[in-house]
């Protein structure tokens, strides 16, 4: 990266926000979620949002850069490592084989996300895919407390997972977004 970029934000409202309340896909005006479960994939919507604002406005060649050298981390290769995370977390639900890699060889993910278009719409079609397989697989356990696959793991802790590796990841991609073209906010 040679250009520094000035901080901005679309939002008028509160500054440090990415945009307004009323444009946010994160706000809601319905009641809070009830249980457990409801809340615990509330959270995990609203982190799964952050990170399509994230890239939200970004050519190819945008989400492609790895903008924190020497990382060879960038927003597309997060969207690609996400769909990578959500195909494997369903492994752990069963006893048997797990399913093939999305990108191949370890860190495929990262290392081969390019500044193609096509490869763009790629990886957010495999993310929107595996996020819906997660989803529905883990909807077939409504005890969160019901343990599976060979390492006995507890749905709940699943769960928790996902939320922490997204949470995680979109704070990498506040840092990426700002060293691309300087927007910032929540």
């Amino acid at each position: 990266m040679t250009e520094a970029f000035a901080r901005w934000t679309r939002a008028t409202v509160f500054p440090d926000m990415w945009v307004d309340p009323a444009d946010d896909p994160r706000e809601t005006d319905g009641p809070a979620p009830k249980g457990e479960s409801a809340t615990l994939q509330d959270y995990l919507t609203g982190y799964r949002h952050t990170l399509r604002m994230k890239c939200d406005g970004l050519d190819a060649g945008q989400l492609a850069r790895r903008s924190v050298p020497p990382s060879t981390m960038s927003l597309l290769g997060l969207v690609r490592h996400l769909a990578e995370v959500e195909r494997d977390w369903r492994n752990w639900l069963g006893e048997g084989d797990p399913a093939p890699k999305l990108y191949g060889e370890r860190d495929a993910d990262f290392h081969g996300a390019t500044a193609d278009p096509a490869q763009v719409e790629a990886a957010f079609t495999d993310l929107a895919r595996e996020q819906a397989a997660t989803d529905t697989a883990l909807a077939a356990y409504p005890d969160l407390s019901t343990r599976v696959g060979k390492d006995d793991i507890a749905i709940r802790e699943l769960l928790v997972h996902r939320i922490e590796e997204y949470a995680r990841h979109c704070g990498h991609a506040d840092l990426l977004r700002e060293c691309v073209d300087g927007r910032v906010g929540q």
